[in-house]
């Protein structure tokens, strides 16, 4: 729910392999006018410079310079191999600034695959300041891979950094304890490729690889063998794949699978096992195993499994403290195998199938038989022809769960390169089910590009919207219509050419044009979602003495101000159409309640009985002595997502609050990061979201009391109409 942590989680997964003893900390080997083995990331105009002239050590420093309107931020990052133990990683170096404005600089630190992460958010350097000494320290973790270490700027300014150490325990790298391998992580059969082929894949094979597929997950989520670490489940997979690929009758393959599982070793009675309670929300979905064609033997030894499973710390499973949504732990992301293997690909498909058989909180919401998912999967993963299949498979499956939260958010480079790297000059938006230019990005270049606000985008290189976008509808991860078309109007107008043929209808006219895209970093003002300010104000004072929140802009130190400010208004409106940039939902929420105000309660899953979801109790608004006693009117649309979605129940608590506008992104809660082979990188919605009263918030959304919905005709006239229908309501007697 934090989108800077989201951002550094996913991109940036290079390839650098880098001895400790070579490492180039300090910047002082430049090839080319880049640094060795240091890569860039980030949004937004900025320049990075290795300066001769301002260091703190050595011939050379790296600086990071804000160099035009649109900022976000830039980093600098550097891999180091995780191939050393310990308890503690720091990272130590030295920060000069020049005028940071708008945000901070700092020092980050990430342990991979999503064990730690820290970049000095809450303590960020500002302003204008000298040389000084700052520090970054994380926890480590056995299973940590990769730990990428850097200097980051975000907002406006300058920032120069120099002379990066980095410590275990005390220790400089080369003299780091030795890291303590579990027998998972010593085998090493497989890394150079599964060796696993198919050829003349029959129905009797693909019935087969289903049924594996199923057993391979419930062994590795409820074998006790395997929950402490003493098999690394992935390489088990390929070893028994080319004996059971290949067997000829049912007999063979369960006499191939019993004696599997006999190999994992003996599963002692467990005394601490309990049944699912008759009131969990979701129950373990293992009928399978009762209706397949599996011997009567084979099922008993599945169900004694069930029955003795693992309990506690589990090595490849962890929940979350005080949240509770899933942590998959020790997932290798072989972002270094290629497409070609087809063990890899069968492992990946089997791998997410199974995370989401039994850790997603919102199973029961999927429109298809997830049953059936596998079947229909298996051919498509076993046949693909290259990168760009692969990742359209995957793309496609993860769209089948109807989860906002889920898309491919790392590795997606031959889609993107699909989509191409040209963008239009100005903003599009679905109104009324049409593509509406909505806005320009630089209101400066509208008369060189001859299209005006309220304009409707009828066919693109001659195809017509509709079509394009019914084409294109499942490789778009969504949990509603209205957030997928969000979605796809980012994308609709990019190209692999630098322009496109556009019909357009203005005033019940249709033109035909060619219009000029661009690269994104040529674009000044570009957005997506919505328009950042800069330098804006999170509140303000509007006609009528009503009170205008904006939660983008948002402060903590803003809440203060505005309860003082706004305490005698006529009404109050809170503009959650975005992003939250603070956490409001106690802070703000208690502003709009005289009394205890029960607003969420979530399910979560259990590692001991993997596929059960429970209640949790519900989450309450704490008033204040000074609360609000005018109207509140919250609004809310289909860019609200996630923490917005959050936010707004919390709100809708209070006394006299109003939700205005339109259904939200349906994705609320907290997030769980789950690894592919091939280094594809994908989320789910890791809790289930519930109003009190049990009404479910998933692919649902936030349902306003009152439905206003933009119209062409409005954005032709610039208008707001949801802000208008708040102040309407405010005014009302």
């Amino acid at each position: 729910m934090k989108k800077l942590l989201f951002l550094f989680s996913f991109i940036f997964i290079s390839n650098i392999s880098l001895a400790q003893n070579s490492t180039n900390l300090d910047f002082e080997i430049v090839e080319n006018e880049k640094a060795k083995n240091w890569k860039e990331m980030g949004q937004g105009q900025y320049k990075v410079h290795f300066d001769q002239n301002i260091k703190q050590h050595g011939e050379t420093s790296a600086s990071i310079e804000s160099i035009g309107e649109t900022v976000n931020f830039k980093a600098l990052g550097y891999h180091i191999p995780a191939d050393f133990g310990g308890k503690k990683i720091k990272l130590t170096g030295f920060i000069k600034t020049e005028n940071i404005v708008n945000g901070w600089a700092g020092l980050w630190m990430r342990i991979d695959p999503q064990v730690a992460f820290d970049n000095m958010k809450s303590r960020g350097i500002k302003g204008t300041t000298d040389w000084k000494k700052y520090e970054v320290e994380l926890n480590l973790s056995n299973q940590a891979e990769t730990v990428v270490i850097g200097g980051l700027l975000v907002g406006s300014g300058k920032m120069w950094v120099d002379n990066l150490e980095v410590t275990i325990d005390g220790f400089p790298l080369d003299k780091a304890p030795q890291k303590k391998l579990t027998k998972a992580q010593k085998d090493k059969e497989f890394d150079q490729g599964s060796l696993i082929t198919f050829s003349n894949l029959d129905n009797n094979q693909i019935q087969n690889l289903d049924l594996l597929g199923r057993i391979w997950g419930f062994l590795k989520y409820y074998h006790p063998e395997v929950g402490k670490g003493n098999y690394n489940w992935d390489y088990e997979l390929f070893r028994i794949l080319p004996k059971y690929k290949d067997s000829k009758t049912n007999l063979d393959r369960d006499n191939i699978l019993s004696n599997w599982i006999e190999g994992l070793g003996e599963v002692i009675v467990c005394k601490s096992c309990k049944e699912t309670s008759e009131d969990a929300i979701l129950k373990p979905d293992l009928d399978w195993i009762k209706n397949s064609n599996m011997s009567t033997a084979l099922k008993d030894k599945l169900q004694y499994i069930r029955k003795n499973r693992h309990q506690g710390n589990h090595y490849y499973i962890e929940m979350t403290p005080n949240v509770g949504n899933p942590i998959f732990k020790n997932e290798g992301s072989y972002k270094d195998m290629p497409y070609k293997d087809t063990g890899f690909r069968l492992l990946a498909l089997y791998r997410y199938w199974n995370m989401i058989q039994y850790f997603f909180p919102n199973r029961h919401l999927i429109d298809k038989d997830w049953n059936t998912c596998l079947t229909e999967y298996i051919p498509q993963f076993i046949n693909v022809k290259n990168d760009l299949e692969y990742e359209l498979a995957f793309l496609k499956i993860i769209a089948d769960i109807k989860d906002t939260h889920a898309n491919l958010s790392g590795g997606k480079y031959k889609i993107q390169e699909q989509r191409g790297k040209f963008y239009p000059p100005m903003h599009v938006r679905f109104i009324e089910n049409k593509l509406v230019v909505d806005a320009y990005f630089n209101e400066e270049t509208k008369a060189s590009i001859g299209l005006e606000v309220g304009d409707i985008i009828t066919h693109i290189n001659g195809k017509p919207v509709s079509k394009i976008v019914e084409n294109i509808h499942d490789f778009y991860p969504a949990s509603n219509q209205p957030t997928r078309l969000r979605d796809i109007s980012f994308d609709i107008l990019r190209s692999t050419n630098n322009t496109l043929d556009i019909s357009v209808k203005r005033d019940g006219k249709v033109f035909d044009k060619t219009l000029k895209l661009f690269e994104q970093k040529e674009i000044e003002g570009y957005y997506r979602w919505y328009k950042r300010e800069k330098n804006g104000s999170s509140f303000k004072m509007l006609d009528n003495n009503i009170g205008y929140i904006t939660l983008k802009n948002i402060k903590k130190e803003d809440v203060k101000v505005i309860r003082k400010d706004f305490k005698d208004t006529k009404g109050i409106i809170v503009d959650i159409r975005n992003y939250p940039s603070a956490f409001m939902p106690f802070t703000l929420g208690s502003f709009f309640t005289s009394k205890y105000a029960p607003f969420v309660k979530f399910t979560n899953g259990s590692v001991n009985n993997p596929g059960a979801f429970t209640y949790g109790k519900d989450l309450s608004i704490p008033p204040k002595e000074k609360f609000y006693k005018g109207k509140v009117v919250v609004l809310v649309n289909e860019i609200s997502q996630s923490q917005a979605e959050y936010t707004a129940m919390a709100f809708r608590a209070g006394d006299n609050v109003t939700l205005v506008g339109s259904t939200t992104a349906g994705a609320d809660g907290n997030v769980s990061r789950i690894s592919l082979p091939g280094g594809l990188m994908t989320m789910i919605s890791g809790i289930g979201v519930y109003y009190p009263d049990g009404t479910e918030t998933q692919r649902i959304g936030i349902v306003p009391d009152i439905e206003v919905l933009p119209t062409v005709k409005g954005i032709k006239e610039g208008r707001d109409e949801i802000l208008e229908k708040a102040i309407e309501i405010i005014n009302k007697d």
